[in-house]
This record gives C-alpha cells, structure tokens and sequence, in this order.
C-alpha cells in the first residue's frame, strides 16, 4: 500500500482503523518488509501516548481482526442469503451459543458493511482465494445502505 500511495516504505506503518470508534483496548500497527525498525518504535511510542495498548503485526494482505471479522460476517451474511436460518435466529444463535457479545450481522451492521466489503474486497484482490468472495446478500445491503438485519418477505 505505501508504493501504491507513494509513500516512502522504509517510513510507513500501516494502523488498523476498523475498530477505532469502538471501545477496543488496543491499537494494532502493521509493518512491511522495508518498514525500518526505528521507524516502527516510534509510530509504537506514539499511539501508546494515552495509554492504549499496542501491538505491531507483520505485514500481511489484511490486519488480522479485520480478517476475522469480515470472514465471520460474510459467512452470517451467506447463511441468510441460502435461508439456513433468518438474521434473527443467527444473531440468537451465536450470542447465546458462542457468547459473542453481538452477533455478526450486528457487529457488520456497527462497523458498517460497506467498511466490511472493503476489507473482503482487498484481501480477494491479494490473495484471489475465493473465500474472501462477498456473500451476495451482504453486497446488496452494502450497496443500498441497508441493514444486515433486514429479511425479505
């Protein structure tokens, strides 16, 4: 990304954006192969200022909660689109049977599915593995702005 940006990549730390406006604990920095170490500790001192823990990941197609994340929507998104179950009975499911705190059609609709297409977008163009193929019905709701939650009858 800094090549594509012009950046100079011995200078450039990527940071993970997606969760910033939720109450995460951490913040996450990736490098890239050329990104030089003293470069890396202070973009790491600086986002440490207030307190926020900091991790720094290797470079990468994707920064791995995105990863996580966006897969764990797209496949919600996929079970709604095959009529396995409604948005609803999924949300139930994974809140009360994994725990989650929100489900994933909640969680994609917080985030907003547009930031989620991105991120399935950008790692199907690094990787070309079909996994990271947007679920039709997240694409249509991302599309036209509306929520993952929402069932056609």
């Amino acid at each position: 990304m800094a090549v594509v940006e012009r950046l100079d990549p011995a200078r450039t730390v990527g940071i993970d954006m997606l969760f910033e406006d939720t109450s995460t604990k951490r913040r996450v920095l990736a490098t890239n192969p050329a990104t030089r170490i003293d470069m890396r500790d202070a973009a790491h001192a600086l986002f440490a200022r207030d307190g926020k823990a900091v991790s720094v990941i290797r470079d990468s197609g994707g920064f791995v909660t995105q990863r996580v994340v966006a897969s764990i929507v797209n496949i919600a998104s996929d079970m709604c689109q095959q009529r396995i179950c409604s948005p609803q009975d999924l949300e139930t499911a994974v809140t009360l049977g994994l725990a989650y705190p929100m489900g994933p059609l909640a969680m994609g609709n917080l985030l907003g599915p547009d930031s989620i297409l991105e991120v399935l977008f950008n790692l199907q163009t690094v990787y070309g593995d079909p996994r990271y193929r947007p679920s039709p019905w997240l694409r249509r709701r991302g599309a036209i702005g509306l929520s993952l939650m929402h069932t056609e009858d």
